[in-house]
């Protein structure tokens, strides 16, 4: 590559640091830039993974800074790793086609099977074909209809920080991608909101297409599973729908528990979940609650989710936290202290994706302020982000009263009828464990009570729970509810 375009990828860097550091990944380093012709900077990934991704959520941020860089009217085309440099365009305007209105971007690209065409129509049609049977989408050619939702390259086992509380997802997820429809079928992974069960089905996929390339993969959303099967029986074609979800040797649905509610579409899965069963193909699914506990939900359907292993991931705990802040950082293409990275975790225990956000607002704040990332500046950058994640105490009583069914009149009150002694018990240990009032500020507002009172309840609660495996899911679900900011 002549010396003019490599200053100018090296400046398109720099300029993507500065001004979208949210994006950039320390992998963006091993990208092979291949120069500008007919004006496109064509670009080498490492993977057509890696492709798909930079197509879908970077390109608009790369073409900006090709164009502030050089000052040109120059936009980047990403290419896998074996796919061919288009030839320079004859004339102006077949170069600028790239910049005319783009198609519509739209959130469903990577790993999807070969359903729609083959692997040499693709090629000949100007998609970017296929590898080993497993074909990728490309933003550059119009969208093919029904792809595969995006798969986020920084999603490996490499990746995933190994903690107690998703230990044995992480285990079962390993020996799926190692041992596809013969470890665990299906492998069904349920958790709260931002725990990362995505991680893991991703990390799945990557893997399978690293070492099976052959495998014919279709990741979507149990959302995109319904409307693709309303579309279908709307149009006619039904046989096509079913091709698209059967003829697979690995189905990953996202979200399963949407299937609530949905009678024909539960009636269509339960078919293709069957099919793909008996042809001993890999089924993966996500789920908000385990099988028994999705509403409505079809009890023929209940027993096949549970036919291979339902595994649950939990909350990191406080270790496990600062690891995946560190992890984060890492991934980013910068390293976090360790007491910022305590800092972090202390404060901010409801979710991964919540210490993403602080890892990224925290990178931000440090380029803007061209400031070294330290405990001031974490306080500084992160100061709405932790009030934010730490519940009220009005939060974890509105929780505590509507699941018993109790007013706070009553907690405030001084009955002591076990009805509401319950409650008011679990509403100090929560306030306890998820907020930074001390004993006093807590017994203060329930009803003016002391601290002794405070910790009486404190140890009848941890007492009960170690007894009384109900009680004990009861106020786990609760706290999951408060650490997840939904109250």
């Amino acid at each position: 590559m002549a010396d003019p375009d490599r200053k100018i990828w090296e400046g398109m860097l720099s300029h993507l640091r500065a001004h979208n550091p949210a994006i950039c990944r320390q992998w963006f380093e091993e990208l092979e830039p291949l120069g500008v012709s007919g004006g496109v900077m064509a670009v080498r990934t490492l993977t057509a993974v890696h492709r798909d991704y930079l197509r879908s959520q970077c390109l608009d941020h790369f073409n900006d800074a090709i164009r502030s860089v050089s000052g040109q009217l120059l936009a980047v085309r990403f290419l896998g790793p074996d796919e061919a440099v288009a030839p320079p365009a004859r004339n102006p305007r077949a170069a600028g086609s790239i910049l005319e209105p783009k198609p519509q971007q739209i959130n469903e690209h990577a790993i999807s099977s070969a359903s729609d065409a083959s692997p040499s129509t693709l090629a000949g049609n100007g998609q970017s074909g296929a590898v080993g049977g497993v074909s990728f989408g490309s933003r550059d050619a119009m969208p093919r209809q029904h792809e595969s939702l995006v798969i986020n390259p920084d999603y490996t086992f490499d990746n995933f920080v190994i903690g107690p509380g998703n230990r044995l997802a992480h285990a079962a997820a390993v020996a799926v991608a190692d041992m596809p429809g013969r470890a665990y079928n299906p492998i069904f992974v349920h958790g709260g909101v931002g725990l990362g069960k995505s991680h893991l089905l991703q990390a799945i996929c990557l893997r399978i297409a690293e070492e099976r390339p052959a495998a014919a993969m279709y990741y979507t959303s149990c959302e995109g599973f319904m409307t693709q099967f309303i579309e279908a029986v709307q149009q006619g074609q039904m046989n096509d729908f079913r091709h698209r979800f059967r003829d697979v040797d690995v189905l990953v649905v996202d979200d399963i528990h949407f299937l609530a509610k949905r009678d024909r579409t539960q009636e269509e899965f339960f078919h293709t979940f069957n099919a793909l069963y008996q042809a001993h193909k890999q089924i993966i699914l996500s789920s908000d609650a385990p099988p028994e506990e999705i509403p409505d939900l079809e009890e023929r359907l209940v027993s096949r989710f549970k036919w291979g292993l339902v595994t649950k991931v939990e909350p990191p705990d406080y270790e496990t936290r600062v690891e995946i802040v560190k992890a984060k950082a890492r991934i980013r293409g910068f390293e976090i202290p360790n007491d910022v990275a305590g800092y972090i975790a202390e404060r901010i225990k409801a979710n991964i994706r919540e210490l993403e956000g602080a890892v990224i607002k925290l990178q931000i704040q440090a380029k803007v302020e061209s400031r070294p990332i330290d405990l001031s500046l974490a306080s500084a950058a992160l100061g709405d982000i932790v009030a934010a994640a730490i519940p009220s105490i009005q939060a974890i009583v509105t929780t505590v009263t509507t699941f018993y069914g109790v007013r706070l009149a009553d907690l405030q009150s001084k009955r002591r009828q076990q009805s509401v002694v319950l409650p008011r018990q679990i509403c100090m240990y929560l306030a306890r464990k998820l907020t930074r009032h001390s004993l006093e500020e807590i017994g203060g507002f329930f009803g003016g009570r002391d601290h002794t009172t405070v910790m009486h309840a404190l140890k009848a609660i941890v007492t009960r729970r170690e007894q009384d495996d109900k009680l004990d899911a009861a106020i786990r679900s609760m706290e999951e509810r408060l650490t997840n900011g939904h109250y």
